[in-house]
């Protein structure tokens, strides 16, 4: 299964966390290249036991990767479309061959399966218009899609990679 992909036919059943793990995991994603030792000392624990809380956390599948979050307009990509995409093709064939050409375009930063009247909506970080419309161009001479809609994102007013993080009992 690709990273950051959901396997539906296999719910994971959510983990307990103790208040050290909140914290931990509260820490790790505001900052991930803190040190073992920052990270224990933050929390009040010693190194080892914070390592294998760590450990866990990951094994059980609550840290799925450690990566750097790049700004898009220090690389060029100044252009953020949000594309809405409706479809009458639904059989897995069609499936197949559209989820292939999302994975395969690294533009597409986001791809999700919408309940509602919208089939898909894609987050396609680009450099321009010009480069959104090659990208639309090559996307539709792949897979045939029955209505599009382009969204430039004028600002992005808040966006985070961190979750809220559940308190015990909630």
């Amino acid at each position: 299964m690709e990273p950051g992909s959901a396997d539906l036919t296999n719910p994971q059943t959510p983990v307990r966390l103790d208040e050290v793990d909140r914290k931990i995991l509260s820490l790790l994603q505001q900052d991930a290249s803190l040190s073992l030792d920052q990270i224990a000392d933050r929390v009040g624990a010693s190194k080892t036991p914070v390592w294998n809380r760590i450990r866990k956390l990951r094994e059980a599948g609550v840290i799925r990767r450690q990566v750097a979050i790049l700004d898009p307009n220090a690389l060029g990509l100044e252009a953020c479309f949000f594309v809405l995409i409706r479809t009458s093709e639904h059989d897995k064939d069609w499936a197949a061959r559209f989820l292939k050409a999302l994975r395969e375009r690294e533009e597409v930063v986001e791809a999700h399966r919408l309940a509602g009247d919208i089939d898909y909506i894609l987050k396609v970080q680009v450099k321009n218009a010009r480069a959104y419309d090659r990208f639309y161009q090559s996307l539709i001479g792949e897979v045939k899609i029955h209505n599009v809609t382009a969204l430039l994102s004028m600002e992005e007013i808040k966006a985070t990679s961190a979750l809220p993080i559940p308190q015990a009992g909630r």
